[in-house]
């Protein structure tokens, strides 16, 4: 047996070991040991149970996730409510023209938060979610509160409803029930997820009810306050806040009291809130309550064309109309129509030639007249005269006549076919100058028929427009084509004249800016010479003027208006185009179911009204781009000092000028002259200038001599004695 003997070792506290003799020595605590005095092989036992659980932890959260998401792709929001806007289109420079409902009938026009008041919008935060940056869109605070004041009262006092609920609300309105809430909740959660806080709150403004059939900040503020939402007073801030609350109960058109309490009560919130002064909320609360307006409907029948192609879900159009200028010619389309009886009715088109841009389109003289709502820009009239100036322009391309060239104006039949000069009078020989000025048909038809009507027929047709022949000559066209025997549409005999002002290059009309744009890079269709275009737009700048006016363009030191006029048979047509200052324009009067009218002709009904948008381009700045050089009439080719002042150009010292009408419901003399900021007088008395077309319009009441006076604007005058004719 062993002389070692083997000592017991008496276990110690946990993390100590002892012996009973003094020689053995304690192993120290932290050796060999894991945390909390456990051994190494405990701990990672322990930590090896641990992972197991943690793991089904993570497993659980990611599966959930998982699922949420799954069930969030798979029920999405339905955003039906948020792609379906009111089409607007606007101006060239972002101004309204016209909108149209949505398929329920209900005005809703989309949001831009860049052109809507900031102030409202901070406003709107405070008062209706003040945590809206903050949530996911529920808020746990108003949710906690709202339940809290129910149980308390034993009703509800207070909502939890954030503005994004409320977006989730207006998207899917479901009947108010505890289930509806839940719902609100989860697609708020939903809306957050895929939206910015900024596409909420457009939504929100797109969609927000502010009674009958308004929906949306902007529909809102143009109906009630005929505006635009950019820039809105602290009253009506608190309106369009207020209102979406309760819009029926709350119409400030129908319950004017309802109303202004609760515009009082927002506005205390904005007080109690720190966004409005005490001061400023009195006198808001003491604006005058709006009453419902209509929508602007400018350029009526043209914006709605362009609403009704916009794509669906296409918030806005910007059209290459001029809000300014349209607002100009339509009262004058309604002022020529009422003169011409009460089933007259009248259409403009004004165009850019640079980019064919139509900046102006009156498609009727008012949809309170006979035809009114028809667009007759559209519609196929005869042109009557009005193509005689392609024919000679197509004649001298193809080197079968000449400006100076000589052509027989006697009676004279073709084939089957025998017309007269409108007055019923030959004039044996005349030249191509002539022929085209006077507008003599004889001339006309034989040039046609030496450049065959099929030929001429087909190059207008490859330039973009269409020639409507008679049933009765389906086939092929005739000699009948020079004097208006087949029709054409307003708006393509407007891209004829505009390719004639721009060296024979014809293209399509452009209705959108981007389309003008692609308009001023593209090259077009060669309808004739730059040679051919610009002699006859010469020999057109040669026709006598309307009795009494003076082209406006003469003023600003640019080329007299080429233009020319057409009368279709029976008079049911009168029309006038004219290219002047870098513009094609047409202005046509008639009655919309073609019927007959007595003795109106194109230079009697229409063309005034020509010379008169020419003013209203003229008068509202335009900048003008020289057609062709020409050389100024040699009345005005000399030299004026720098001191000599103002320059009368019409009527000159010493005119007799005949008018047709004397009295303050004729048309009136547009006076002209060359000079900054000039005031007129008429035996003494200053004139005023014409409203609508911003034009000194001098209407005689007499015949007799009158003295006239223009002064510039440093005092400088210069008189001139004229004799006024009556009839």
């Amino acid at each position: 047996m062993s002389s070692r003997t083997t000592r017991r070792v008496d276990p110690g506290p946990r993390g100590q070991a002892h012996c009973g003799d003094p020689w053995v020595p304690a192993l120290p605590p932290a050796q060999g040991r894991g945390p909390a005095g456990m051994t190494r092989f405990e701990f990672w036992g322990d930590e090896a149970r641990r992972v197991p659980r943690l793991t089904k932890v993570l497993i659980a959260v990611l599966a959930a996730e998982v699922v949420l998401f799954t069930l969030s792709a798979a029920f999405p929001p339905d955003m039906t409510r948020a792609r379906q806007s009111s089409p607007v289109v606007l101006d060239r420079r972002g101004a309204w023209l016209r909108a149209l409902p949505v398929e329920d009938g209900r005005w809703r026009i989309r949001a831009d938060l860049e052109r809507t008041d900031a102030t409202f919008q901070k406003r709107l935060i405070k008062v209706e979610d003040a945590r809206f940056y903050w949530h996911l869109g529920v808020d746990p605070l108003s949710l906690v509160r709202a339940v809290g004041s129910a149980v308390v009262h034993g009703r509800v006092t207070s909502g939890a409803s954030t503005l994004t609920m409320q977006t989730a609300r207006l998207l899917e309105p479901r009947p108010r029930t505890l289930g509806a809430k839940l719902i609100e909740m989860i697609r708020a959660v939903q809306l957050e997820s895929r939206l910015s806080k900024r596409e909420i709150l457009a939504l929100y403004l797109t969609l927000a009810p502010y009674g009958g059939n308004l929906e949306g900040a902007r529909a809102a503020s143009l109906s009630y306050f005929g505006h635009e939402p950019s820039s809105l007073t602290d009253g009506e801030q608190a309106l369009l806040i207020a209102l979406p609350q309760s819009p029926e109960a709350r119409r400030p058109d129908r319950r004017p009291e309802a109303a202004k309490a609760a515009r009082r009560a927002v506005l205390d919130k904005m007080v109690r809130g720190g966004t409005l002064s005490a001061a400023a909320a009195y006198e808001a609360e003491n604006e005058p309550l709006p009453r419902r307006a209509a929508f602007p409907t400018l350029a009526w029948h043209a914006a709605g064309e362009l609403a009704r192609a916009a794509p669906k879900g296409q918030a806005s159009v910007v059209s290459t109309l001029d809000a300014d200028l349209q607002s100009r010619l339509e009262p004058m389309a309604a002022a020529v129509a009422a003169a011409q009886g009460p089933d007259a009715t009248a259409a403009i088109i004004v165009v850019e030639i640079r980019n064919r841009a139509v900046r102006a389109s009156v498609g009727s003289a008012g949809r309170d007249r006979a035809g009114g709502w028809v667009d007759m820009t559209r519609a196929l009239r005869s042109p009557g005269s009005a193509l005689k100036p392609f024919i000679y322009a197509m004649a001298m391309d193809d080197g079968l006549v000449a400006a100076d060239t000589q052509l027989t104006d006697s009676a004279t039949r073709f084939a089957d076919y025998q017309p007269e000069n409108f007055d019923r009078v030959f004039h044996d020989k005349v030249t191509v100058r002539e022929a085209l000025t006077h507008s003599l048909n004889v001339p006309a038809v034989a040039t046609l028929e030496k450049l065959g009507p099929e030929a001429f027929a087909g190059r207008i047709e490859a330039a973009g427009a269409h020639l409507a022949r008679p049933k009765a000559k389906l086939k092929e066209a005739g000699l009948a084509l020079a004097l208006g025997g087949e029709g054409i549409t307003w708006r393509d005999l407007v891209m004829l004249y505009a390719a004639l002002g721009d060296n024979g290059i014809a293209k399509p009309l452009a209705w959108t800016q981007a389309d003008a744009a692609t308009r001023e890079r593209s090259g077009g269709t060669r309808l004739v010479r730059p040679e051919a275009a610009r002699q006859v737009l010469d020999i057109l700048r040669e026709a006598p003027s309307p009795k009494g006016r003076a082209p406006s363009a003469l003023t600003r030191g640019g080329p007299s208006m080429a233009f020319k006029t057409g009368t279709s048979y029976g008079f049911r047509d009168a029309v006038a185009a004219g290219v002047v200052g870098g513009y094609a324009i047409l202005v046509w009067t008639g009655r919309a179911d073609g019927g007959a009218r007595g003795g109106l002709t194109g230079r009697d009904a229409a063309l005034p009204l020509l010379f008169d948008v020419a003013d209203a381009i003229g008068a509202q700045g335009s900048a003008p781009r020289p057609i062709a050089p020409k050389a100024a009439p040699l009345a005005l080719q000399e030299l004026r000092a720098a001191d000599e002042g103002p320059r009368l150009i019409f009527p000159p010292d010493g005119a007799a000028v005949q008018v047709d009408a004397l009295g303050p419901k004729a048309r009136g003399l547009v006076l002209a002259a060359e000079g900054e900021g000039l005031t007129w007088y008429v035996e003494g008395a200053p004139l005023d200038l014409d409203p609508v077309s911003g034009r000194a319009i001098w209407k005689p009441a007499a015949p007799g001599f009158y003295k006239l006076a223009v002064v510039d604007a440093q005092g400088r005058r210069v008189t001139a004695k004229v004799r006024i004719k009556g009839e």
